[in-house]
């Protein structure tokens, strides 16, 4: 029944048309930016048992473990039952998704988390920051997208992992990256797939935009540790094994759902690197 009501939450959301069921976990946020973000696209696999569920500009992916799944990332909150629906046609039981991993607390990242934890039975998985904003569903005080307001639908079962540890289910070992900047509170993931005796190293980045509310400014001098974040997070993409990215927002790596190129994360981070210090010059040119 849970997922019953979700679909026609999402069934709204594509058409348009009216229900009269409103489910508070999937009412839809940001209506416009989710034509793009959302746009639909087919369950994908990548390598091995790991797959594609999300969209055209949100990225959502599912590890099959051998012990249960686990998807990483919500997407927004009228997503969760589109994701779900994704995850039966590769004939996999949402029941069996045994954890949810967040890249950061920001709504169209981790607003369909609540509503993913619920009709799965799933913890969701963040960074001690992180799981600070999922649970107030708001952005942090420091967040220098904060000035946009906004809040999502809060999740209550989470699990705090520390950068470096490792989440071991079945025969999948995942790995959390911290990568701060773009919030503090940023994880990334990589695991192993492999088929056969090949094995790749596949990265779930977060977003590493340098992208901020209008009176925000990165040169300030308590934005300073939101800086070094980007800088910690940019040496760990330089030397971290990586054969296939993928980006919160898929467009960030490159064209197509995923970047499986030579150098695809050290791109990915020289793409925020300078994109950081043309903002960082912009805002010392404009306050001389």
């Amino acid at each position: 029944m849970i997922e019953a009501i979700s679909l026609l939450a999402w069934l709204a959301a594509v058409s348009g048309a009216p229900v009269s069921t409103d489910d508070p976990l999937t009412r839809p946020m940001a209506v416009e930016r989710a034509k793009e973000w959302l746009a639909p696209q087919p369950p994908e696999k990548i390598f091995g048992t790991s797959y594609l569920v999300g969209f055209g500009g949100l990225s959502v992916a599912l590890i099959d473990t051998g012990a249960g799944l686990v998807l990483v990332d919500g997407a927004l909150p009228q997503a969760a039952p589109a994701i779900l629906a994704n995850v039966r046609k590769l004939g996999f039981d949402p029941k069996d998704i045994k954890f949810i991993l967040s890249t950061e607390p920001h709504y169209d990242h981790g607003g369909g988390l609540a509503a993913l934890a619920r009709d799965t039975g799933a913890t969701v998985v963040a960074s001690e920051r992180g799981a600070e904003g999922l649970r107030a569903g708001a952005l942090a005080k420091d967040d220098p997208q904060l000035a946009y307001g906004g809040s999502w639908p809060a999740v209550t079962r989470l699990r705090v992992m520390k950068d470096g540890e490792v989440l071991k289910l079945g025969k999948i070992a995942i790995a959390a990256v911290a990568t701060p900047g773009h919030t503090m509170g940023s994880m990334s993931w990589r695991w192993q797939a492999c088929e056969g005796k090949t094995c790749k190293a596949i990265v779930f980045a977060s977003s590493l935009n340098p992208v901020s509310a209008d009176d925000y400014r990165y040169t300030a001098p308590a934005s300073a540790p939101i800086v070094e974040g980007f800088a910690a997070s940019y040496r760990k993409m330089d030397a971290m094994p990586c054969d296939v990215l993928i980006s919160a927002h898929p467009d960030n790596a490159g064209p197509g759902r995923y970047n499986d190129a030579p150098g695809a994360c050290r791109a990915y981070a020289d793409r925020s690197r300078k994109l950081l210090a043309k903002r960082l010059a912009d805002e010392k040119a404009g306050a001389k």
